[in-house]
């Protein structure tokens, strides 16, 4: 699990097309207190460490994942949004993230407001049920509340510190974001349809 809050951004060093994709991360984080199988969320992905140095790790990226994330445009020199795993003892500053990434957002456009950068991003329409205003959502990784929605399209306000010190800072109009709904709103929707199945 993770809270949507990024503690460093990294950027792909290289990629390695093995029988899955082998990405391979520059970091600032300690490696040294990295345990070979522990789970980084990068960009929103919960990926699983299976090589690392001094200055950097590697993931592996299933079919699967390339397949319904944007891993798949990852080249040397992206920056990716890092966040390792929420410890019991840590303070949960963002909402609960598990890393499981529901599909891709379109980045309409973006626009300076105040110190600020406010964001207006489309969605698939089987994910626009889960967005509420004033909700949590995650984008890259990053905990975020929604401002307002309507229809497929929802804004988000980016404040000066996230937007310096994410990947968020590189974005351009009709780029492509990784997006987890609220598992709140996951399972509220699902009890939904249960009951109305029953």
């Amino acid at each position: 699990m993770f809270t949507g809050i990024i503690t460093d951004v990294g950027r792909v060093q290289g990629v390695v097309k093995t029988g899955d994709l082998k990405v391979f991360i520059t970091t600032t984080y300690n490696t040294e207190f990295i345990n070979i199988g522990a789970s980084i969320c990068c960009s929103g992905i919960c990926l699983t460490v299976v090589e690392k140095a001094s200055n950097w790790f590697a993931v592996e990226v299933s079919k699967e994942t390339l397949d319904n994330t944007t891993s798949s445009s990852w080249v040397e020199g992206t920056s990716i949004n890092l966040e390792r795993s929420l410890q019991l003892k840590d303070e949960l500053g963002g909402h609960i993230v598990s890393g499981h990434v529901d599909g891709i957002a379109q980045l309409v456009n973006i626009e300076k407001e105040g110190g600020s950068h406010r964001l207006l991003l489309d969605v698939p329409s089987n994910l626009a049920k889960f967005i509420a205003s004033k909700g949590s959502v995650t984008l890259e990784g990053v905990s975020l509340t929604v401002n307002e929605v309507q229809g497929s399209k929802f804004g988000v306000n980016i404040i000066p510190h996230t937007w310096d010190n994410t990947s968020f800072k590189y974005l351009r109009d009709g780029a492509f974001l990784n997006i987890e709904v609220d598992v709140i709103a996951r399972y509220v929707a699902r009890l939904i349809n249960s009951k109305e199945s029953d």
